[in-house]
């Protein structure tokens, strides 16, 4: 990861146009961590997902933050694997893996070195504003890290600004809520209904706001 590019594109572009062209509404921040290990999960409705979090976080702690990605996107071709890796500082991961290749190895390498990772459990982009089921991989990495805490993260209005499968950026203010960090449980379908309760929690503050 080149750190120089990343702190101009981060500082000149991405934060400019999260700050002016869309707003954002953040609840909680001071529940974001400090410092690592640390395993950031939220829902998944847009590529801006990435941006908007790693904007949360100050520059000090922005270098120390590193997004989970799909590598069969991301790595697709060498123009984009080199800004994903280079600029965005991309965790490749592989959906489709060998027996016996842990597709996991990168990830935990990070978290031994005390970064902050950010891991979507949907696994892709769903469609605008809409849960999908979590998936099991958030358990087998809090299994192997059990004192990593885990913050649950719930964004909306990304889904209405950049879409899947859409280019064109249309204004909407973005709204973040941070919940309480939890930790491995124990049983990995505990760990994902409590994950999805945070998450229904979280986007329920949101529609009580919007009310009062």
């Amino acid at each position: 990861m080149n750190t120089l590019l990343r702190f101009l594109f981060f500082q000149f572009f991405v934060r400019p146009i999260i700050g002016i062209l869309l707003g954002l509404n953040v609840r909680h921040r001071e529940r974001l961590p400090i410092k690592g290990p640390a395993i950031l999960v939220a829902n998944h409705n847009s590529h801006l997902d990435t941006m908007v979090l790693m904007t949360l976080f100050s520059w000090k702690l922005q270098k120390n933050i590193y997004p989970v990605a799909a590598a069969d996107y991301f790595l697709k071709n060498k123009l984009l694997a080199w800004f994903s890796q280079h600029i965005i500082g991309i965790i490749p991961i592989q959906r489709k893996t060998k027996a016996g290749k842990n597709p996991f190895a990168l990830i935990q390498t990070a978290l031994d070195k005390d970064k902050i990772i950010i891991f979507y459990p949907e696994g892709s982009r769903g469609e605008p504003e809409k849960m999908s089921e979590i998936k099991r991989g958030i358990a087998h990495l809090a299994k192997s890290n059990p004192t990593v805490p885990i913050y649950p993260i719930f964004m909306y209005g990304l889904g209405k600004a950049l879409p899947k499968d859409e280019s064109l950026l249309v204004p909407f203010v973005i709204d973040v809520v941070i919940g309480t960090p939890v930790l491995w449980t124990g049983d990995a379908t505990e760990l994902l209904d409590i994950i999805k309760s945070h998450f229904e929690e979280q986007k329920q503050e949101l529609v009580i706001n919007e009310w009062n």
